[in-house]
């Protein structure tokens, strides 16, 4: 009897000073936010490599990101190896054309980066926007993710050297204190830049412009997630402080038009985007999910008519894409996949001689280098994730962003919940994902005989249809 007393003490002593140590430490939002008990989790995450053989559940099984993709993303946040042993066990629907002779060390070049908008001429800026890198992040709203999240990814951006965009949800002090350049993204709603009666305010505008760290304006047209529907937040998310920033009454759903009431045509997104530049000086972008071919040449048709109507940069978020909480039919079946959607709308700018004057951006589950590299081989200047730097930030994939109640503290509200997100720890976490898709992008470019990712186009990926009884190579594109 005495034997089992010591036996429950000494356990009980364990199981406390293992709370003690993850109530305190601050690396793993999980172990924070469920002491002892999310030490399950990282058991079954370490040792179910060595019982994949008993799973039932392969690797690339499950969705919307299977684990091969988020533990890529993981470990690449935390810095340790990504290499792979006995072969690949994906089944791509791509391949990249690698050179006889790649490119050695010594003949390689950094990225120069790419210049957004220009000086001169008819839809000048007043200050174009020099973009270093390749790999930026989407917009994802203060409200939607929660103050620690945004201020990681605001830390993690100005660390690796890219940018971040606020999402519709406007520009709050957490986007600016980490320290990042921003894109200030205008949504149907205009929440941060909209007067009393929900209109666009240039007085709004220019007090955003005033903030150095805005570099670029991006008018959302749409995003994968919902293409024709506005965003959403649940009122349990309207805090005082969003509702300041947003413009809007707290504890109310804040629910988005489904498109701007002032730009129904071509002629009157041209005349928004001129406004929105000639009041802030800034580049300005449309963010778009593509559907009907025509809009295209119409839109650029009267690019080339009026010159001054001309967005600097064109954002095309695939029908796949979205971390908002979207209705399951718009996320699931409308909204062309980036896959179709960017070689579309990159042949369009290219059939109409805009490639100098328009940047295209790319987003859509773009998330590893792979899928990055092929990108830009089908035209995109940049690429943005949203959803890959949650997963930096810890975030486990557990479907419940809407509800506030998130385990790692990315989209939640409860404060208890964001306390276990250290905002210092997961910048370092972001800028580290950023920095090894730039490096293994930058490899891929190396193995293809590129000196730097720049050199990418259509010819150095090929399509790989599956065929019966194996694949077939369809050529390039």
């Amino acid at each position: 009897m005495v034997a089992l007393i010591v036996v429950a003490l000494l356990v009980a002593l364990a199981v406390g000073a293992v709370y003690a140590h993850d109530v305190r430490q601050t690396q793993h939002t999980i172990l924070r936010n469920y002491p002892v008990l999310g030490h399950f989790r990282y058991f079954a995450e370490t040792w179910g490599e060595y019982m994949r053989q008993y799973q039932y559940l392969p690797d690339w099984a499950e969705r919307p990101f299977n684990r091969l993709e988020r533990s890529w993303v993981y470990r690449s946040a935390k810095g340790v190896s990504n290499l792979i042993s006995f072969g690949s066990e994906a089944a791509p629907s791509f391949a990249f054309r690698n050179a006889p002779f790649p490119i050695l060390d010594e003949e390689k070049r950094s990225y120069m980066g790419k210049t957004i908008g220009i000086s001169e001429g008819p839809g000048a800026s007043a200050r174009p926007y020099h973009a270093a890198n390749f790999f930026n992040i989407s917009g994802m709203s203060y409200g939607a993710l929660s103050h620690a999240a945004v201020l990681a990814l605001s830390r993690g951006a100005k660390q690796a050297g890219i940018w971040m965009a606020t999402g519709e949800g406007g520009l709050s002090k957490y986007h600016l204190d980490g320290g990042a350049d921003i894109v200030m993204q205008i949504g149907t709603a205009k929440y941060g830049v909209r007067d009393a009666d929900g209109n666009l305010s240039d007085d709004k505008l220019r007090e955003i412009a005033a903030h150095d760290q805005v570099r670029m304006f991006e008018v959302k047209l749409a995003q994968g997630a919902k293409p024709g529907k506005g965003g959403i937040l649940p009122g349990a998310k309207v805090s005082a402080e969003i509702a300041a920033i947003r413009g809007i009454p707290v504890g109310q759903d804040s629910i988005s038009p489904n498109r701007h009431r002032d730009i129904g045509n071509v002629a009157e997104l041209g005349a928004f985007v001129n406004r929105v530049r000639t009041v802030t000086g800034r580049p300005v972008g449309v963010k778009i999910v593509a559907g009907n071919p025509d809009f295209l040449d119409e839109w650029f048709l009267d690019c080339i008519a009026n010159p001054t109507h001309c967005p600097d940069y064109i954002a095309v978020d695939g029908g796949e894409g979205g971390t908002g909480a979207a209705p399951a039919a718009l996320a699931d079946y409308v909204g062309m996949p980036i896959t179709q959607a960017l070689p579309l709308v990159a042949d369009a700018r290219a059939r109409h001689g805009l490639q100098d004057r328009i940047r295209l951006l790319a987003a859509g589950k773009l998330v590893t280098p792979d899928k990055v590299a092929w990108a830009l081989c089908m035209g995109a200047d940049f690429v943005m994730s949203a959803r890959g730097f949650m997963f930096a930030l810890g975030c486990i994939q557990a479907m419940k962003c809407g509800s506030g109640h998130c385990p790692t503290g990315v989209t939640a509200v409860d404060p208890k919940m964001i306390r276990g997100l250290d905002p210092t720890d997961k910048g370092v976490r972001v800028s580290r994902y950023a920095e090894r898709v730039l490096d293994e992008v930058s490899i891929i470019a190396h193995s293809c005989g590129l000196t730097d990712p720049g050199g990418f186009n259509r010819s150095h990926v090929t399509q790989i249809e599956r065929g019966v009884g194996g694949f077939r190579n369809s050529g390039a594109g």
